[in-house]
């Protein structure tokens, strides 16, 4: 690997599980469809509520603006983030260069569940 996540040097037991989600998954705002997909990546990470991971072509990319908020993660690597256009922000991050045991996710979108309505069925 060229780019492995050092945190599981330090954590070889952290587990986070990440596989093709079995249903259709979308994003709302106030009633507007944001993302509507059957290829999210559903990820489990611990005690945290599972995350959708979006395909980029399934998202309308029109209604986000990149911020210049960023987190780290020494799992998944470094998070850009979006706000949705008169919207709330940094309600969409990404990983466009993640480490590498999370190449699954790489460019993929996810939305922070308290800033807009998220379904699966």
């Amino acid at each position: 690997m060229g780019n492995p996540a050092p945190g599981y040097k330090k954590h070889p037991e952290h587990r986070i599980d990440t596989k093709p989600a079995k249903e259709r998954v979308r994003v709302t705002f106030n009633g507007e469809v944001i993302a509507d997909t059957r290829e999210a990546i559903r990820m489990e990470e611990g005690s945290y509520p599972a995350v959708f991971y979006f395909p980029r072509k399934d998202v309308k990319m029109e209604r986000l603006i990149r911020s210049s908020h960023r987190t780290h993660c020494p799992f998944k690597g470094d998070a850009a983030y979006f706000s949705l256009v008169n919207g709330p922000e940094n309600a969409v991050w990404s990983y466009e260069q993640p480490y590498d045991e999370m190449s699954v996710i790489k460019e993929r979108l996810a939305f922070y569940p308290d800033k807009v309505d998220i379904s699966a069925a």
